[in-house]
């Protein structure tokens, strides 16, 4: 009786010092409608005798970056990226200092991006992120993030992720699903940081692409990236990229304005239990607050459909009691 005792105090001492986290998968997701309809989700999606069990291969989840899984305002960072590629390549092209959309880049002029369009901005990417190989474009964009600094936080890209999604990708997974990153922007700049900051490793991030090409150098077979796009991950071209990358439709999709729409609108129309997230940006004191009227992640039809096709909204503001690793 004595030994029964003591294993049961020890027990209840045990659970007693448990880390918060360890009996709540989302810590720092406060309660309400959003996190209520994740849980359920997952719960039903995942008990073995559920009317809505989905075996494990099935379970797949896809996520948005930019304005989803990290901080995309006051401009995307693969933007800011190029920019600080622009200015360290300019003495190797002294062209750039009279021509469009570089002369602009170099004088910080944003107004004259813009007015580049997106074939500017396409033009801007290309010759700033080709002729190397993939391995050598990882390096220098992970030099980058150690040393670029956000504007208005002053921390590192890298660390401007946010905390609840962290927690949600990192839940999904202990019940047996695979987390997948379908962005907009390049696959190798995403593919740079994904394993170390998200847990996500390079095979599972889908992104947009350039042409590149196997050439023979001093008797190795090497890969080089070519200034021609040769994918753009965006809009309708998410499901298509999740049909060629991944081979499965997805049961959960999250993102956060209209260049998500589509991937949202085919992960639901699927049969059985499906799970559309909006993340919205309402928050200015923490972050930002936009939508509608944004450049950037601009939410507007999605945010339109979202009640009719039954897609989950968070709010920022009022669903995450934390924002960034470390802030309130």
């Amino acid at each position: 009786m004595i030994r029964l005792l003591s294993t049961l105090l020890a027990i209840w001492l045990g659970l007693a010092v448990m880390p918060s986290s360890a009996q709540d998968p989302l810590p720092s997701w406060r309660d309400g409608p959003a996190r209520q309809a994740i849980l359920r989700f997952v719960d039903t999606v995942t008990t073995p005798g559920s009317s809505g069990f989905v075996p494990p291969p099935e379970r797949i989840a896809v996520f948005d970056n930019d304005g989803t899984l990290w901080v995309e305002q006051p401009a995307y960072t693969q933007l800011l990226f190029a920019l600080d590629r622009v200015r360290a390549l300019a003495p190797q092209n002294p062209d750039w200092a009279t021509r469009e959309p570089f002369k602009s880049a170099l004088a910080g002029d944003m107004a004259g991006l813009a007015a580049a369009g997106e074939r500017g901005l396409l033009e801007l990417v290309m010759a700033t992120h080709a002729g190397m190989t993939p391995e050598a474009f990882q390096a220098t964009a992970s030099a980058w993030l150690e040393t670029a600094r956000h504007p208005r936080f002053g921390r590192r890209f890298d660390s401007l992720i946010y905390q609840p999604m962290l927690e949600l990708m990192s839940f999904l997974r202990t019940r047996g699903f695979k987390t997948y990153i379908v962005s907009g922007g390049g696959i190798e700049l995403v593919r740079a940081f994904a394993e170390r900051v998200y847990g996500i490793p390079p095979e599972q991030v889908v992104g947009s692409t350039i042409v590149t090409t196997l050439v023979q150098q001093d008797g190795r077979a090497i890969l080089i990236r070519e200034p021609k796009v040769d994918f753009i991950d965006d809009k309708a071209g998410k499901p298509v990229a999740i049909n060629r990358h991944i081979g499965r439709r997805p049961i959960a999709a999250f993102g956060n304005s209209d260049g998500d729409l589509e991937m949202l609108q085919w992960t639901t129309e699927g049969a059985g239990p499906r799970l559309g997230v909006i993340i919205r940006h309402d928050d200015a004191e923490r972050e930002y607050a936009y939508d509608r009227a944004s450049h950037v992640g601009r939410l507007d039809k999605a945010l339109d459909m979202a009640g009719a096709r039954g897609w989950t909204i968070v709010s920022m503001k009022t669903d995450w009691a934390t924002i960034f690793p470390g802030t309130p």
